[in-house]
């Protein structure tokens, strides 16, 4: 089973690299893992709306060129989901093979990307860090994956 994150911008700090090896070592135990990190497109300071929109369809497009097997685009107008409902849709999807989540950058991902993906989903209608966001949906593949097991992780 592959899982892969495909997303725009670097972990920077220690902690939150420290966290993302946590969990992908968790999740060795169900499945291979790849974190692929692609660069934030260059914007001016004041950008126009036409010079946001080109960097928005950039990191995209560089999102799409890494993306294999099921389509998952995480955006905060997606449909959220319980983790439960989470834990089936990523069984069901890995079981066909392998799933690819898209986070976009801070600019968020353009609506063309998101009507080619397969899903659309949210983890809340709040704005996050997209540094912290990344290591929610590590936590919550890794819940996923417990909850599958049947495994006490999940409460």
């Amino acid at each position: 089973m592959n899982v892969n994150i495909v997303c725009i911008g670097k972990l920077k700090e220690k902690y939150w690299q420290d966290a993302q090896r946590e969990y992908t070592k968790r999740l060795r135990a169900f499945c291979r893992v790849e974190i692929i990190e692609k660069k934030e497109a260059p914007l001016p300071k004041n950008a126009s709306a036409a010079q946001v929109q080109k960097a928005i369809a950039h990191e995209c497009d560089s999102l799409q060129k890494s993306s294999s097997g099921c389509l998952i685009a995480l955006s905060p107008d997606g449909k959220q989901m319980s983790s439960e409902a989470f834990a089936n849709l990523l069984v069901q999807q890995t079981q066909t093979g392998s799933v690819t989540f898209a986070i976009g950058g801070s600019l968020g991902l353009s609506p063309s990307f998101k009507s080619q993906a397969d899903k659309v989903i949210s983890f809340s209608s709040m704005t996050m860090p997209h540094q912290l966001f990344r290591i929610v949906l590590l936590e919550q593949i890794y819940r996923a994956f417990m909850i599958s097991a049947g495994r006490t992780y999940h409460k």
